[in-house]
């Protein structure tokens, strides 16, 4: 019998000759794409832009639409797969599916970051809901670099220091406005103070790149992003590798109790920039990325503010090019290979090594990576010399220190004081004593990954390698202070919590790991013979440093305070 089936032409047709009429899944919509275009402009297209493309939708509509997704994956030719992915990855992309509710236009973060846990950001949270009403997204968000200003909330993209209920509505009813920082030191004050001379000099010949790279060798600098590496050798060890060579920069100090960046680069920007350009020069730099995070939204507008005068007015010609990069809301993006990573416009993983980023880094060439606060001190050091900095220090230690204090002290702020300073001199001499009512009961020599130290190591040397018998570390040199009011349990778990939300996933040490830690020190009794076990396979096993350092408060608790543990 004879088969009529009709057989479809395409069907009958060889699979070479079958041409795709567009890409494979979701095709975006005229109007999603004519957004996307319009909003793009001249804008290039060129893949390491995806992060700033995004947060271009994000500031536009509120949030990432399915349609403006795939019509941003159309636009610059990726899989629709990888732009979902990247987006997913970031706290501050917030993705609606077809069918999802839009969240509110207005979004309240409120830190709970351990600073301002112990200044009241849980109880902001359970007020601020109903107070400000079904149009307004309130939500908790991790350290936002205010510790200084606990609790400190961030309307939109506006911060509230010092935050009450009050304060947040009366933010949320009438905007703001910016403002230059009190004291502000833009490109006229500086240059008119002797700001670009030593980077004239670098660039006319007065001086040669190996005086300099000898000079700063001797100053005993070392990175202040927590790592500690000296930081001429690192300039040394980048020259060497053959050029293209590229610079990156770290300005995501998302180390709950860290805010010294935040605080010099609302005050003397081109101080950073001088420092940044002096390092290029020495190393032979062909372009800069400056990698900024999401929550500093005032620094950034200051930043590139600052970054447009010194293009109309340069020092001098044949600057490198520098690129201001935002960040989306990832505290694993600190860690040098996963800032890069963001940078070429993907998931803030870190990468295994070898090789280093000194040898392969941003783009595959080799790359000259530095915090903030390293180049912030570049110029100085140049001009004051290296025997001004060694004849600083206390305790047998030598050069400076900007340390990032908050908790319960009087006087929270960055205090520059002598490298190898104790906590109780910190806290007496720069802060002014203890807070009314409180007496010393422990501190974090680090943030949230230098573990957590009792009252009566009160008198330790506040350096590079001064901590590790103690199991401790400096790290960028955030201290949080805890009184006789606070506990060193709650202290972990608001630690442990923040490294299970903030780990990247990569690695399964860190991400099960993490969680596995809360969910056993969340239990009123905690099994120590099973956290020191798990404790040890994160150190060893984890590819980087979050997952190595997020048992330390755990275990901090219980070496130090084990009288909390019944």
């Amino acid at each position: 019998m004879a088969n009529n089936r009709v057989i479809p032409i395409a069907a009958a047709l060889p699979l070479r000759e079958l041409k795709r009429q567009g890409p494979k899944g979701r095709r975006p919509g005229e109007q999603a794409l004519a957004e996307v275009r319009q909003l793009l402009g001249e804008a290039s297209r060129q893949p390491d832009l995806l992060i700033e493309h995004l947060h271009k939708l994000q500031d536009r509509f509120g949030h990432l639409s399915a349609a403006h997704l795939s019509a941003l994956a159309q636009e610059m030719r990726l899989a629709q797969s990888e732009v979902y992915e990247v987006a997913s990855f970031y706290h501050h992309f917030d993705i609606v599916k077809e069918g999802d509710e839009a969240p509110p236009a207005l979004t309240v973060r409120v830190c709970d970051g351990l600073s301002c846990e112990l200044a009241g950001a849980q109880q902001l949270l359970q007020k601020l809901p109903a107070m400000l009403g079904r149009d307004v997204r309130v939500i908790p968000a991790p350290c936002i670099g205010r510790c200084e200003q606990a609790p400190a909330a961030v309307v939109g993209q506006n911060p509230v220091p010092c935050a009450t209920t009050q304060k947040v509505a009366e933010l949320v009813r009438e905007g703001s406005t910016r403002h230059e920082p009190e004291g502000y030191i833009g490109l006229s004050q500086y240059r008119a103070a002797g700001g670009y001379r030593l980077l004239e000099e670098c660039l006319t010949g007065k001086r040669d790149a190996e005086s300099v790279i000898t000079s700063l060798e001797a100053t005993g600098l070392r990175g202040l992003g927590g790592a500690g590496f000296p930081t001429g050798r690192k300039w040394r060890i980048v020259r060497a590798e053959a050029a293209p060579r590229l610079m990156a920069v770290n300005i995501d100090e998302g180390e709950p109790g860290t805010f010294k960046d935040r605080v010099y680069l609302e005050r003397d920007p081109h101080r950073f920039l001088e420092g940044v350009l002096i390092a290029a020069w020495a190393v032979g730099i062909d372009a800069i990325y400056i990698y900024l995070r999401d929550e500093y939204h005032g620094c950034r507008a200051l930043l590139q503010q600052e970054l447009d005068r010194l293009h109309a007015a340069p020092p001098s010609a044949g600057l490198p090019r520098i690129e201001l990069r935002r960040g989306a809301g990832a505290y694993i993006c600190g860690e040098e290979s996963a800032m890069i990573e963001s940078i070429e416009g993907k998931r803030g993983m870190p990468r295994l090594r070898p090789p280093y980023v000194a040898q392969v880094g941003l783009f595959g060439r080799p790359t000259l990576e530095h915090n903030f606060e390293t180049l912030y001190w570049v110029r100085e050091l140049m001009e004051r010399g290296p025997e001004w900095f060694t004849s600083q220090g206390a305790n047998g230690r030598k050069g400076l220190r900007s340390f990032s204090v908050s908790g319960r002290v009087r006087e929270p702020g960055v205090k520059l004081a002598p490298a190898g300073v104790t906590v109780q001199e910190l806290i007496d001499e720069y802060c002014g004593g203890m807070a009314e009512g409180h007496e010393l009961y422990g501190y974090l020599p680090g943030g949230a990954s230098g573990g957590i130290l009792p009252a009566r190591l009160n008198g330790l040397p506040l350096d590079f390698d001064t901590l590790q018998p103690y199991d401790s570390f400096i790290g960028s040199a955030a201290v949080v202070v805890l009184s006789n009011k606070d506990s060193a349990m709650a202290a972990a778990r608001n630690l442990t919590r923040f490294f299970r939300d903030e780990s990247c996933g990569q690695c399964t040490p860190c991400r099960a790991g993490t969680a596995k830690a809360l969910a056993l020190i969340s239990q009123p009794k905690w099994d120590l013979p099973l956290l020191a076990e798990l404790s040890q396979v994160m150190r060893d096993a984890s590819i980087c440093g979050l997952g190595q350092a997020a048992p330390n408060p755990v275990d901090s608790v219980v070496k130090y305070f084990p009288h909390e543990l019944g």
